[in-house]
């Protein structure tokens, strides 16, 4: 495998006339696949004047590379695309051809609106009611109103509880997560809950023990050997499975998994449970 100092660079402009989530989202997925390249980015958020737009170009110039936009102002456009082919570089619109399919497929004829996703509609205050109750359900917080989550997740130190609950936060889903510690026992009001999808998040021994490492050096602490000792931390994680077993809770393993991984398998259990649940009596 390729390692980064040996990976070669290349120039990749982004340009879009909104927030640029879009584009970084597709460009990070794009790229991915490219293991022995690593694209040196130019990030150009809020581009909607032909002023604002004219130095995006001129930067283009100075380091030529291909260009990626999301830009609804057709003379925008026009001019970018005339700039870059007259440069000799890749220029695209990503969104054009999922809303030329939308467009046939539907029979129907866009209105583009700059930031559309962005828009402060009821599912935006959605998602930003689910991140205020994240944030306040984190690590074992507020357990007294859990029944208000749609996810708890449970999980010993250092298994990505908290920021795959923001990542689900971030998709409007409200989530809680609970450690699981070897000297204390589980809330009891988990056992009781009946709206929550609980899950159980684990990872090896080994991978536990490296995160725990790489923490306490990086607060410069010190703490008994027990808490990176793969020995104590095996005997974590059979306390976890053990509860989730007797429970039936669903287990995730998050050695190799990123929190985007993990959060996916989490949102089809969600989607598994839905109809079972629509059609309970």
């Amino acid at each position: 495998m390729t390692n980064r100092s040996e990976a070669r660079y290349f120039h990749m402009h982004l340009i879009s006339d909104a927030t640029g989530e879009t584009l970084n989202t597709v460009a990070r997925a794009a790229t991915a696949q490219y293991a022995d390249y690593r694209p040196i980015d130019h990030i150009y958020p809020l581009v909607r004047t032909p002023k604002q737009l004219q130095r995006v170009l001129l930067e283009i110039e100075r380091q030529p590379g291909i260009v990626l936009f999301t830009l609804v102002n057709r003379d925008l456009r026009d001019q970018l695309e005339s700039y870059c082919s007259r440069l000799g570089v890749p220029c695209i619109s990503i969104l054009d051809p999922v809303i030329e399919s939308l467009a046939h497929y539907l029979n129907a004829e866009s209105r583009p609106q700059i930031g559309g996703q962005h828009v402060l509609n009821a599912e935006y205050f959605r998602r930003i009611d689910a991140l205020n109750f994240t944030m306040t359900h984190d690590d074992g917080q507020a357990i007294d109103d859990l029944e208000r989550a749609d996810v708890v997740l449970i999980g010993i130190s250092r298994t990505s509880k908290t920021p795959t609950s923001i990542y689900l936060a971030q998709r409007g889903i409200r989530t809680a997560n609970i450690p699981i510690v070897l000297s204390v026992a589980p809330p009891a009001v988990l056992e009781t809950l009946k709206n929550p999808l609980i899950v159980g998040l684990i990872a090896s021994a080994e991978r536990v023990a490296q995160i725990r490492r790489h923490r306490l050096l990086a607060l410069h602490e010190t703490r008994e050997n027990s808490y990176i000792d793969p020995r104590h931390i095996t005997t974590e994680i059979v306390k976890m499975k053990t509860l989730c077993s007797k429970n039936d809770w669903p287990i995730i393993d998050v050695s190799r998994r990123s929190v985007e991984e993990t959060a996916a398998s989490i949102l089809n259990l969600l989607a598994e449970r839905k109809p079972q649940r629509d059609s309970a009596p």
